[in-house]
């Protein structure tokens, strides 16, 4: 091959040191390389500080035995200061891939001692469920050979991507210690970059007032009836203001129960040590029942074949199957016909750890201007109700009411209501303005990281739609379409920096987009020239200038619910 033919994915050879090789060639020198690398590192014991071998059948970790190429893997624990095996922890000696898998998470002492009673899962012993303090000492020491090792990085094959935690050692920066490094250079400290604020990673953040949900709250009881319980809606993690965060600062603040979507919501809160009564605001799968009975939640019933499942699974743990009944009264969405719930009732009453803690409907119209339909569900949930109470059944606690038809229409408030939106600081239409003073608890931020003045008619952005008058300065903040600023807003909306409001150019791109200051002196009109790194409003205010949620929704023709949900999926937030 000569030293003229053209380097393509076509040809087979690259280029060396020495000339011209065989792509076959360099691959088996890569190979070479790469097992001379993993062989130094594991005599100088690099990674996790313990010895490893790659290309074999065995790895070794803090006194635990894994096989990542056969299809057992084993976990021991020692005991004394001998290091004699005691016993192997069976349950996780399972038939595994022969690729390499990240770490196990580790358990706590709560959670074995849970798995450690009978179940519907096919992973319990019996040896722990007879031993159930031997169950939490094996794990106690299996997590404690393993919780350094799954806070590190995964360095797998393949399509594998690398798993970060909290790095504890030195050696975990591999990235930066595998380059070559002069003796008495600084050393990374893994917990000052552990330390680095989320909000100066990126430079765009979301900051969530508690005190203005709080307000909220107590703004919304003051107008219902003396004993009326309130029910905060934290699904779709708190609207995007955070779950956990929202559901403390609700419950100290009045609320009495909280509602979530998925039983996943429930565990997250119930994980943080939130106590209060969580319902699940629709029927979750029969599979996901051992975890509602588990982390003691209630779920929304309308159908019989799981309420007997429920049931009979409350039943062999020896506890009650505790459970709100959902009534469809008109939205047609989920629930029992408001004609047929007694004929339910009769169906699965009868099973002796069933208990009706609760019954409610959801109202399809409560923001909407016109009454006919809303009226129409409130009837048929009465009737439906004086049709248990006359059969004997007792519904338990009464609700109804959303955000809107608490403040519009308090005859339907009954036992409780339910507070989604009002919570967060937004009107779900414009007759409860009047209604309630509401402070939005969500505001957007992020900091200039590019500024340029560009002459007159070079374009900026996607498809150049905007073209530049001259004397501007356009400015980029790193927030877009992908941390929730929708793409339909381009051009459309302003942004708040220095105190006013300037208009944002260009199409939104994913992760960025940009604003215009006008440069040009008015009389009295006071000059705002952004540097980088000055802060930029997205939503909020500053000062006399503001932009609100409301204003996009607007431009948008969509709800509150939509935006202040879109905000959270990637920026961090920061509480107040």
């Amino acid at each position: 091959m000569s030293q003229g033919d053209i380097l393509n994915g076509f040809t087979g050879f690259s280029k060396s040191d020495s000339g011209f090789v065989s792509a076959a060639d360099a691959i088996r020198q890569a190979e070479r390389e790469m097992r001379a690398l993993r062989e130094r590192e594991s005599a100088e014991n690099v990674l996790y500080g313990a010895p490893q071998q790659y290309g074999g059948a065995q790895a070794q970790s803090y006194g635990a035995s894994q096989s990542y190429g056969s299809v057992q893997a084993q976990s021991s624990y020692v005991q004394g200061q001998q290091g004699a095996q005691a016993s192997t922890y069976a349950s996780y000696a399972q038939p595994q891939p022969s690729i390499p898998r990240e770490p196990r998470s580790s358990f706590s002492r709560e959670q074995v001692m849970r798995s450690a009673q009978p179940s519907y899962t096919d992973h319990q012993s019996a040896y722990f469920r007879e031993q159930p303090e031997r169950a939490a000492q094996s794990v106690q020491s299996y997590q404690s050979a393993q919780s350094y090792q799954s806070a590190q990085p995964s360095w797998g094959y393949g399509n594998q991507t690398p798993t970060w935690g909290k790095p504890k050692e030195q050696n975990v920066l591999r990235f930066a210690t595998e380059e070559s490094i002069e003796a008495g250079s600084p050393k990374f400290d893994p917990e000052k970059l552990y330390a680095i604020p989320d909000q100066d990673r990126r430079w765009s953040w979301i900051e969530i007032d508690l005190n203005a949900i709080r307000s909220n709250i107590h703004g919304l009881k003051s107008r219902l009836a003396r004993g009326t319980r309130v029910l905060a809606v934290v699904k779709a993690d708190a609207y995007g203001h955070g779950a956990v965060k929202v559901a403390k600062t609700a419950l100290n603040s009045g609320a009495d129960y909280l509602g979530v979507a998925s039983i996943d919501e429930a565990i997250q809160l119930r994980e943080a040590y939130v106590n209060a009564p969580i319902l699940i605001l629709c029927e979750p799968p029969d599979e996901s029942i051992p975890l509602l009975l588990g982390y003691k939640v209630m779920p929304t019933i309308y159908t019989a074949e799981f309420a007997i499942k429920y049931a009979e699974a409350a039943d062999a743990f020896g506890l009650r199957a505790p459970f709100h009944l959902k009534v469809n009264t008109g939205m047609n969405r989920i629930g029992v016909h408001h004609a047929e719930v007694v004929e339910f009732m009769h169906q699965v009453g009868f099973h002796r750890a069933l208990e009706l803690v609760g019954t409610y409907t959801h109202f399809a119209t409560a923001d909407c201007p016109e009454t006919l339909d809303f009226h129409l569900q409130v009837r048929r949930f009465v009737e439906a109700l004086n049709a248990l109470n006359a059969a004997g059944i007792n519904p338990g606690i009464v609700h109804a009411a959303n955000s809107a038809a608490a403040l519009r229409y308090p005859e339907v408030q009954f036992d409780m209501v339910r507070t989604g939106l009002t919570m967060y600081g937004y009107h779900s239409c414009p007759e409860t303005q009047g209604l309630i003073n509401l402070k939005p608890a969500m505001s957007v931020h992020a900091r200039v990281t590019d500024v340029r003045q560009l002459p007159m008619s070079e374009g900026v952005s996607y498809g150049m739609q905007y073209r530049s008058m001259g004397s501007v300065k356009v400015c980029t903040v790193p927030i877009g379409y992908a941390d929730g600023l929708r793409r339909g807003l381009s051009g459309k909306v302003d942004f708040v920096c220095g105190g006013k409001r300037f208009h944002q150019v260009g199409a939104i791109c994913m992760d960025q987009c940009m604003f215009e200051v006008d440069l040009r002196t008015y009389g009295t009109k006071r000059r705002i020239d952004p540097q980088i790194g000055d802060e930029v409003i997205i939503v909020g205010a500053q000062g006399d200038a503001e932009v609100t949620i409301d204003e996009m929704c607007r431009i948008l023709d969509t709800i509150p619910y939509e935006l202040i949900v879109g905000f959270s999926h990637r920026m961090p937030k920061v509480y107040r």
